[in-house]
């Protein structure tokens, strides 16, 4: 993380006691040299499964921060992408690595889309949400989607319990817990409020038939199942 490209830990600390808007604004130009962007292995291998899909028009990336999702849109689909985000700075970034796309500021619990999207992904950016608006958000997305438009997004095994991520994990969501009860504005980021059950029930309520296929290209754990799953929601067509 600190790397001469990377942000250092004087300006972790002032993003982490920012709001999530604002935090990310601070943030965008070094963001791609942290580990918080979504690796390329990730989205190559998510790219590979979308295209057995497919195929998809026009594509929606939900939370697009720098743009890291973009190329995947590109790579799947054959009309316009899209992406959207509230950080201007991040917009900023994904604006200049993708001037062909369409960039749009706004929230993503209030998505100010008609039903015109046939795809729609989203990487790394649920723990933003807690679970109540976490349906807000799949009810907007729900409400973007063209009927028959297909919600796909990756979803990585949690990791083995005692292990040391998880504890890492844990350790994160407690400080930030502790961090949000001590300060204000909040910033909302957890890592363990985005279970794969609770996540498809949501998607459920919201109006989506769910499914989940395993990304092959990331390999399985040692008890066969697989490293990452994407889920995939689909808005029904009728």
């Amino acid at each position: 993380m600190f790397t001469p490209q990377g942000p250092s830990l004087r300006e972790l600390t002032v993003q982490a006691l920012s709001s999530v808007e604002h935090g990310y604004d601070l943030l965008a130009g070094k963001f791609d040299a942290t580990p918080f962007r979504t690796s390329d292995r990730l989205l190559a291998g998510v790219t590979r499964t979308l295209e057995t899909l497919g195929p998809f028009d026009s594509g929606l990336d939900v939370c697009c921060g720098t743009g890291a999702g973009l190329d995947v849109l590109r790579s799947v689909c054959a009309g316009r992408v899209t992406g959207v985000d509230f950080s201007t700075g991040m917009l900023a970034r994904a604006r200049a690595a993708h001037p062909a796309a369409d960039l749009v500021r706004a929230d993503a619990l209030a998505l100010p889309f008609a039903p015109v999207f046939d795809l729609a992904v989203s990487f790394g950016a649920f723990g933003h949400f807690l679970p109540a608006a976490q349906r807000t958000l799949f009810a907007q997305v729900h409400a973007s989607l063209r009927p028959g438009g297909t919600f796909a997004f990756p979803v990585v095994a949690p990791p083995p319990v005692g292990s040391r991520l998880y504890w890492v994990l844990w350790g994160f969501d407690a400080a930030m817990r502790v961090r949000n009860a001590l300060w204000r504005p909040p910033f909302v980021m957890y890592y363990r409020t985005f279970r794969l059950t609770d996540v498809h029930d949501r998607l459920r309520e919201a109006g989506f038939d769910v499914s989940l296929t395993a990304v092959e290209s990331l390999g399985r754990r040692e008890d066969g199942s697989p490293v990452c799953r994407l889920v995939v929601a689909r808005k029904p067509a009728g």
